[in-house]
């Protein structure tokens, strides 16, 4: 019986958790405070001194080469593609894993986490568990089957296809995986112990065969397993009855319960895809969407969801957002969709102080806004210097940015403004928010409930539901409870760590 988690007794004491997709970039501890203007190389160990330190002359001989005197701010922490580099071909292999390789091997103290790509099919032209092994260059992976991948000493690998580290003080609780919680998050799903894919491939082929449905078989492993979990299911579910699982849910079910589980089942990456896709597909545009996914997401996420609707659709992602949104709006999508921010994770009071300034000047204290600069600032800085700033702008002038941006700003500009905003200082709260709207007033916005819940359900699902009760005043669970019914309220039950109810 293959395991959902493979465990190592000898855990790595200097290997950092990482992160799933869609967690977006999280800051690691702030290690310097630079003075104004100094951009010096990240702290280094002695191991890899000398080579951050010739990077850093050689960043400067080209800084002196090019004119420019005054060094930059942000500095960007690794080189991404340009869109125009990605394969138009369908066929072709997405030429991420060597990419990715040597952006490690320049960068080796990027705080990010790679880009994952989910578990998929060959028919992606790439193995995720090899190429998540190589994202994080670490090298010497001892395979363990279809998907699972083990680096020597390096801990547990479990979760949305990504593996959480853990050091010698996590040991007793890897054990019990319930007792974990990701480091940037907890999460309400984690992966299912003694994990047989085959078995659970069987039980659902048993569930819907025949004259009616189990539902709450397909809830009981659909909804309980993680997303690399799920995905090694539908290949052996293909393997041995040589049909489609999806297409066997899609006749088997039917409404919201139907949409939950298809987008359970789909590769995370594929699942964000496809709903930018849809949110500009046909008359209209569902801008929030559009807000909630670039504004949330890193360089390296936003990058592979790029790479992947190229794949998929035929089209690259900033050309339809280009076609699709106008004005500042559209400007803050390119430039979010662009994935330049600054993720070094240093902070500079000086430049956040100076930051702030050009803020007031380009919006309370002038006539009319120059959402130019908002633009910029908001789009290229990191998330710990962003902080720095609204709280320079609220010592300035004694209020929130948030409350000036809504002064200054309207319609979908001021909300992804917003997004970032509230992202930066809560992230939790922001989703939160997203799922209350969902459900607030007449009728439920299905659509928007079920992609907050399976993209953050194996990140940080449990603080968004503590934010949600302490915002709102009741549960997250009582909501659904009174805006959802049947098989489908039971599902998001499942997802969301709460146990069924009448």
């Amino acid at each position: 019986m293959s395991s959902g988690m493979p465990y190592s007794s000898h855990p790595s004491t200097s290997e950092q958790p990482k992160v799933p997709f869609g967690v977006g970039w999280v800051p690691a501890p702030v290690q310097q405070i630079v003075p104004h203007c100094t951009p010096y190389p990240l702290p280094a160990t002695q191991s890899n001194q000398q080579q951050q330190e010739q990077q850093f002359r050689q960043n400067r001989n080209i800084q002196h080469a090019g004119g420019v005197t005054s060094c930059p701010y942000p500095p960007t922490s690794a080189p991404y593609p340009d869109s125009t580099q990605y394969p138009i071909n369908h066929a072709q292999s997405m030429p991420i894993n060597q990419h990715s390789q040597s952006q490690f091997n320049q960068h080796p103290n990027a705080t990010y986490s790679a880009g994952y790509t989910p578990a998929m099919t060959s028919a992606y032209g790439y193995d995720s568990s090899n190429y998540h092994a190589q994202q994080q260059g670490r090298g010497n992976v001892q395979s363990f089957g279809h998907d699972q991948v083990q680096p020597r000493g390096h801990g547990h690998e479990h979760g949305h296809g990504y593996g959480y580290g853990y050091s010698h003080e996590h040991v007793q609780q890897s054990l019990n995986p319930r007792l974990t919680a990701n480091k940037e998050g907890t999460p309400t799903l984690l992966p299912a112990q003694a994990f047989d894919p085959v078995k659970d491939a069987h039980d659902l082929r048993k569930a819907m065969k025949g004259f009616g449905t189990d539902e709450d078989k397909l809830i009981e492993i659909i909804c309980r397993r993680n997303n690399e979990q799920r995905q090694e299911i539908q290949r052996q579910y293909k393997t041995h009855f040589g049909k489609d699982l999806i297409e066997d849910i899609k006749g088997e079910t039917s409404g919201n319960f139907q949409k939950l589980l298809v987008g359970l089942l789909r590769p995370i990456v594929d699942y964000y895809c496809a709903e930018l896709n849809d949110a500009m597909a046909g008359l209209g545009t569902d801008e929030e969407v559009l807000i909630e996914i670039l504004c949330t997401l890193s360089n390296v996420e936003i990058h592979t969801i790029k790479n992947q609707y190229l794949r998929l659709f035929g089209a690259h992602l900033e050309s339809e957002l280009k076609s699709e949104t106008s004005g500042n709006f559209k400007r803050l999508l390119i430039s979010l969709c662009a994935a330049a921010r600054d993720e070094s994770g240093r902070v500079d009071p000086n430049k956040a102080k100076e930051d702030a300034r050009e803020l007031l000047k380009a919006g309370e204290l002038r006539v009319g806004t120059d959402e130019s600069m908002f633009n910029m600032i908001l789009c290229q800085r990191n998330y710990q210097q962003l902080k720095l700033i609204f709280q320079e702008y609220e010592s300035i002038t004694g209020h929130s940015l948030e409350k000036a941006i809504k002064k200054e700003f309207s319609g979908d500009i001021m909300e992804g403004l917003i997004a970032i905003y509230k992202c930066v200082t809560n992230k939790a709260e922001y989703f939160a928010s997203r799922l209350h709207k969902s459900m607030a007033g007449i009728g439920t916005n299905d659509k928007q409930l079920i992609r907050v819940i399976i993209t953050r359900c194996e990140i940080d699902l449990a603080d968004i539901k503590v934010a949600f009760e302490r915002l709102y005043g009741k549960s997250l669970k009582s909501w659904i409870k009174g805006d959802t019914s049947g098989h489908y309220k039971h599902a998001l039950y499942a997802l969301v760590g709460e146990q069924r109810s009448s």
